[in-house]
């Protein structure tokens, strides 16, 4: 088993990862941080046109992509209204009232910030006799300034337009039993399991067994993010997303998920046998899960051409494209699965 070193750094990996906003189409901040992180540990990465990161870690032969997305649910700013109110269109899938009431940063193109508040447009019960009933939707809800405006004129002048992103508050907070609560653990749980790899591999001298690829994409959310920018040298590619936790599934917050199918069919065949045994033998906390209403990066990849073996595991994550959550037994049982399969 992997030592609680590495555990706690992948804690840190991901507080630090979930408070650098990075909606789909906006994540050039987090790119940045994630070539700086890599530079300090001393590898070489380097980013796609694409604007995805790619990481050699190392070894001979054999070459395997271990993919993960710092992309993120979130909005931007479809219409500005005449009572100073922003009208939004989603990133991503999510219904409205998982971001109900949630705070929210708007990005500008001259790169000025301003927070606001996602409310439902008839707010308060005091007024409105159907706060409870209202359908949930990008025209019932909207986002407010916590600025002086009431016109459209208003919001104008602050520099905000149609087309500027809108990042929503991760809330991330670790509890003394271990479990994780963030938005976007999706996929910031993972690229942050993947940053501890990479530096548990080059502070313990380990060797790998293969060549071995980390790749950081970012459009994963909106369906293209590994379409492009794998080293022209792979032959598999590992997805490090998430395992997601509800009725008629195997896995939780403890537990490393292996996919065998989700929305774009099976999975290798060989790839998935040789990852279940692997957390056989090692005594790992781990589910064999089939997810019907997800897909991956790795998939992108599949209909882009690419032709490569193909897997997917991640922690388990609960309440996924809400207010997430996970476990530090889900993130270090990950971490062990891809330690023993790469070594």
């Amino acid at each position: 088993m992997i030592s609680k070193k590495w555990s706690n750094d992948i804690i840190n990996n991901i507080k630090t990862l979930c408070n650098i906003p990075s909606p789909t189409g906006y994540t050039q901040d987090i790119c940045k941080y994630i070539i700086k992180y890599f530079q300090s540990i001393n590898y070489e990465p380097y980013q796609t046109i694409k604007g995805s990161v790619v990481v050699p870690l190392g070894g001979e032969g054999n070459p395997i992509v271990l993919a993960a997305h710092v992309d993120t649910l979130g909005a931007m700013v479809r219409a500005i209204k005449g009572n100073g109110r922003i009208r939004y269109t989603n990133i991503g899938g999510f219904p409205a009232n998982n971001i109900e009431n949630e705070t929210c940063i708007i990005h500008t193109r001259n790169d000025k910030k301003y927070e606001g508040t996602f409310y439902l447009t008839t707010p308060s019960v005091h007024v409105y006799d159907n706060v409870g009933d209202a359908k949930r939707t990008d025209s019932t809800v909207e986002v407010i300034l916590d600025e002086n405006v009431n016109s459209k004129e208003d919001i104008e002048k602050l520099g905000i337009q149609v087309g500027d992103f809108i990042s929503i508050d991760p809330r991330v907070k670790v509890t003394k039993s271990g479990y994780i609560k963030s938005r976007h653990l999706d996929d910031k749980a993972s690229a942050g399991i993947l940053m501890t790899l990479a530096k548990l591999i080059k502070q313990e001298n380990v060797k790998f067994s293969r060549k071995v690829y980390l790749l950081f994409t970012t459009y994963e959310e909106v369906g293209h993010g590994g379409s492009a920018g794998l080293p022209v040298d792979t032959i598999e590619m590992l997805s490090v997303d998430m395992g997601s936790v509800g009725d008629d599934l195997t896995t939780d917050e403890t537990k490393v998920s292996i996919c065998a199918k989700d929305s774009g069919g099976p999975y290798d065949y060989n790839l998935v046998t040789k990852l279940i045994n692997i957390a056989k033998q090692k005594k790992l906390s781990y589910a064999i899960d089939i997810y019907p209403r997800y897909g991956s990066d790795v998939e992108a990849s599949l209909h882009a051409g690419y032709d490569i073996i193909h897997g997917l595991i991640g922690p388990g994550v609960f309440a996924s494209h809400g207010y997430e959550r996970t476990h530090i037994k889900g993130l270090s049982a990950t971490l062990d699965l891809l330690f023993h399969y790469l070594t």
